[in-house]
């Protein structure tokens, strides 16, 4: 068996926990296999992973719950005592196992693995007092849904701040399975290794910050499983090798082919935002782009950028022009405000049946009306969409997949909701985009995906690949960025260079 490294190269589905809970047996049982040597191949799979990960390592520490993670543990335990490692097993409960676990724990107690149980000693002391190189979490699976009390809380808080390496069995322990959310504290993992199927609380909202690097080993019935579950609405994470492709120019291409972006927005004091949005439009292939902003910000957005050119400053003057009526994609929002400006310019781009961008400050103005169009996308970050859907933040972060959809449903065409493991939504699927960084949290960035994504329309006919595959490299800019000089200290107009050999990679 072997276990590869998220993100993975071809794009996979990914499911939820339930999906998962629901459907492995019957899967193994299709293919005559009981879960008890599924829970073998497991452990087998995790086991091996440490032994790629750290050659040399010593000694281990096993904390291990009473359910089926707990039992994965018990089989790691088993097999780096029988190579030679010394080991111990600390067992949460008084129970010493429950289910398929107990036949697992069974044959620790025969291979002659040292067990410590919680009633006999202080579990946060034997942590404390552990001096080896690994601790591995086998505590909650991805059944784990509830709450944390007090002495879990502290017993994965003593684990965290241990200076030994964490690997995580399957999801760390506290966060959900099927959201990424963590209600209190959560193991925070340097590996995580999941079976079977992708997880969606590995990919998103939190899971970021819990997971360290995510490996997963299909226990050689991956395929059947997704062959297998049926599920309507269906949720993949995008890979490298299979993501959509930008069609070739011909040698006899022209700008008229390729067409004209209006970017609308730079109001008082604003004119980075429009600016980004358009040269990452132009670095990413879009032929024209007019740029409509506040009238005495017009030489700050032209400003060393002679291919911008600029339109009228006013909703009325630009109703009436060429440009508003040659364009072939609108991109309204970076520094849009929310004056009396701002909404007279929000009005006029929604009303033109095109393909339109809206970000930023023209979400507020979207959620203020009951409009819907087919051909919009909709770029918000989690506040902005608790706006668009009358709800608050913490019930966006709770089931971004869900809120996603929802966004897509409710004002039309697609939402990509912004964030760790960004998602990208047409109302019945959803992409989880796997690239991006830390590095991104800083001003502008956003404006960039938009005018990429704008590019990209102006050049795909198919919308959703078009947004699918411009998150993808907008992401994987600050990547390639990051790889070079780090994390800290990247700016959205970085982004241009990489964009511009990405577009043309993909």
């Amino acid at each position: 068996m072997s276990s590869n490294k998220y993100p993975l190269s071809l794009s996979q589905p990914a499911y939820s926990a339930t999906q998962v809970l629901q459907n492995e047996a019957v899967v193994a049982k299709k293919l005559n296999i009981t879960l008890q040597e599924l829970m073998e191949r497991a452990g087998a799979a995790a086991f091996k992973h440490i032994l790629q990960c750290w050659p040399k390592i010593n000694a281990i520490l096993v904390v291990c719950g009473k359910g089926n993670n707990g039992g994965d543990g018990f089989v790691i335990a088993r097999l780096a005592h029988l190579a030679g490692i010394d080991v111990k097993v600390l067992l949460l409960n008084d129970h010493s196992a429950q289910g398929n676990a107990r036949l697992a724990y069974q044959a620790l107690q025969d291979a002659g693995v040292k067990i410590i149980k919680q009633k006999k000693h202080d579990p946060q002391q034997v942590i404390a007092d552990f001096s080896g190189e690994l601790i591995v979490d086998a505590i909650f699976g991805i059944g784990f849904h509830g709450q944390l009390n007090n002495d879990m809380k502290q017993l994965i808080d003593t684990i965290n701040q241990h200076d030994a390496k964490k690997l995580s069995i399957d999801i760390p322990s506290g966060l959900l399975a099927n959201t990424g959310q963590v209600q209190s504290i959560a193991v925070i993992a340097d590996v995580t290794i999941t079976f079977i199927v992708l997880k969606l609380g590995l990919l998103t909202a939190m899971a970021a910050n819990y997971i360290g690097e995510l490996f997963l080993d299909d226990l050689n019935i991956g395929q059947d499983f997704i062959a297998n579950v049926n599920h309507q609405e269906i949720i993949y994470s995008q890979g490298s090798d299979d993501l959509p492709q930008l069609t070739q120019r011909l040698p006899t291409s022209h700008k008229g082919n390729i067409g004209l972006l209006l970017a609308i927005g730079g109001n008082i004091g604003m004119p980075g935002a429009i600016r980004l949005s358009g040269e990452a439009a132009l670095r990413c292939g879009a032929a024209l782009v007019a740029i409509s902003c506040y009238q005495y910000n017009q030489a700050l957005v032209f400003n060393g950028r002679p291919e911008m050119m600029l339109a009228a400053t006013t909703a009325e003057a630009l109703a009436g022009s060429n440009v508003l009526h040659k364009a072939k994609v609108f991109l309204i929002g970076p520094g849009l405000g929310r004056d009396d400006w701002a909404e007279q310019m929000f009005d006029l781009a929604i009303s033109q049946n095109k393909p339109c961008i809206i970000d930023a400050d023209a979400l507020h103005f979207l959620s203020n009306t009951n409009s819907y169009n087919s051909l919009r996308v909709l770029t918000p970050h989690p506040k902005e969409a608790a706006e668009l859907l009358g709800c608050t933040v913490a019930n966006i972060e709770a089931n971004r997949f869900e809120a996603v959809k929802k966004i897509a449903k409710k004002y039309g065409g697609i939402c990509v909701l912004k964030g760790a493991g960004s998602l990208i939504s047409n109302g019945q699927q959803v992409w989880l985009n796997p690239t991006g960084n830390a590095g991104m949290a800083s001003g502008g960035m956003g404006d960039v995906l938009s005018g990429v994504i704008a590019a990209l329309l102006l050049q795909m006919p198919d919308a959703f690949k078009a947004v699918r595959l411009a998150c993808y490299i907008h992401g994987a800019a600050a990547d390639r960025i990051a790889d070079k000089k780090g994390q800290r200290g990247i700016l959205a107009s970085d982004l241009f260079t990489e964009l511009q050999y990405l577009v043309n990679e993909y």
